[in-house]
């Protein structure tokens, strides 16, 4: 997985085209020197991302290491609880967190590249 380092918030977290559009992907980070997981989530040209915690317990969204449940109504879904979030803004539409939001993280696409902002 690919790691950047704090001081060099210019590297490429991953290649766009890495990311299915409408899929999801998982990356670590050092943030503010803690070592973090992110969610992805491809929307066209455009990447959201989030910390890969919910905040109902703080546990991982994903269901094995990058591996991210989709519902039917295209919302992302905590694997361990079933919380629901938009993946717009992150907000919790259903399950345990209704009403909080995933912590997001600003991202920015340039020359094919997915960077923090």
């Amino acid at each position: 997985m690919p790691s950047l380092n704090p001081r060099d918030r210019t590297a490429p977290l991953l290649a766009l085209d890495a990311i299915a559009d409408g899929g999801f992907a998982e990356v670590e980070v050092d943030l503010d020197g803690d070592a973090e997981s992110l969610l992805l989530y491809r929307d066209g040209a455009a990447v959201r991302g989030w910390l890969n915690i919910c905040p109902h317990a703080g546990r991982r969204l994903d269901w094995a290491p990058g591996q991210f449940l989709k519902s039917k109504d295209g919302h992302v879904v905590c694997a361990a609880h079933g919380a629901s979030f938009e993946l717009g803004d992150g907000l919790c539409v259903a399950g345990p967190c209704k009403g909080e939001s995933l912590r997001a993280v600003p991202l920015t696409v340039r020359d094919g590249q997915v960077l923090l902002a």
